[in-house]
């Protein structure tokens, strides 16, 4: 099954004998709550999901955006009407980030069906809502471990062993700037490979060829095992989903670098070069 579905067939699976659970993860790093945006405007039965709230644990020595309690994951999930037979869609306003941090937890923690609308909100030509769902509870027990998950240990080891991507803008990766974090800079051997040079002008994820020739060009397949990070761990997570499309399974690095630079004896380097 693909990662990714179209507006026009979420349209045609939302009407059909088994309509997907809808997901609305409306997120902007700095930007205003998606609560408000949702509560104007959402695909008719979609649920809201608050990331920084419901999709991360309190940020502190895991980052930023650290993983959740699985079991409180579960109980949001569940909520939200998530069943473990149950098709999952979810969606953000268009950038893709949040969406795809919530498509690889439930990835991770055991769903079989979940994909990402791709270009989110913006392709929906459907109505939109202001009514708020009251889904049916759902049966969905989150097991962690289905998909590759990476600590910091580990992301250094890859980057040795096998290929890690940095999915953050490149005048971050070069240390050029840094907005956010404590250091600028990258964690050493990391490849630059920006989460944006993955999509379309109108958001869409560029075709799964495209994509492929793109990653390969970075020096993934062959059996390589790879990796990506990003500043903590969501925009990381659409360059998953866009290795997904391609066909290359790859791990996520959820502390990135918010982790790696808060902790002083990790090296750090700066520059266009991995290492």
């Amino acid at each position: 099954m693909k990662p990714i579905i179209s507006a026009s067939e979420c349209a045609s699976e939302s009407a059909g004998p088994r309509p997907p659970v809808l997901l609305d993860i409306r997120y902007r790093l700095g930007g205003p709550h998606g609560r408000p945006e949702y509560d104007a405007g959402h695909i008719p039965g979609a649920v809201f999901v608050d990331l920084e709230a419901e999709l991360a644990g309190p940020a502190g020595a895991g980052g930023r955006h650290p993983l959740p309690d699985p079991e409180s994951f579960g109980a949001v999930m569940r909520r939200a009407g998530v069943s473990q037979d149950t098709p999952v869609v979810v969606y953000d306003g268009g950038q893709g980030w949040a969406a795809a941090r919530c498509w690889w937890m439930l990835r991770w923690t055991g769903h079989q069906d979940v994909r990402v609308l791709d270009g989110g909100l913006a392709a929906w030509t459907g109505e939109l809502s202001t009514e708020p769902p009251r889904p049916a509870e759902g049966d969905f027990v989150p097991v962690p471990g289905a998909v590759p998950l990476l600590d910091a240990d580990g992301a250094a080891a890859l980057a040795r062993s096998g290929l890690l991507l940095d999915a953050r803008a490149a005048e971050r990766y070069r240390g050029e700037v840094e907005p956010i974090d404590r250091v600028a800079g990258h964690i050493p051997g990391a490849v630059s490979a920006p989460t944006s040079e993955n999509v379309e002008e109108d958001g869409r994820l560029r075709p799964e060829e495209a994509l492929a020739d793109r990653f390969k060009g970075l020096g993934a397949g062959d059996g390589r095992e790879v990796g990506v990070y990003c500043g903590s761990g969501v925009s990381a997570a659409h360059e998953v989903l866009a290795l997904a499309v391609a066909g290359i399974p790859a791990a996520l690095y959820t502390g990135s670098w918010s982790e790696w630079s808060a902790d002083a004896s990790r090296p750090v380097a700066t520059g266009p070069d991995p290492s």
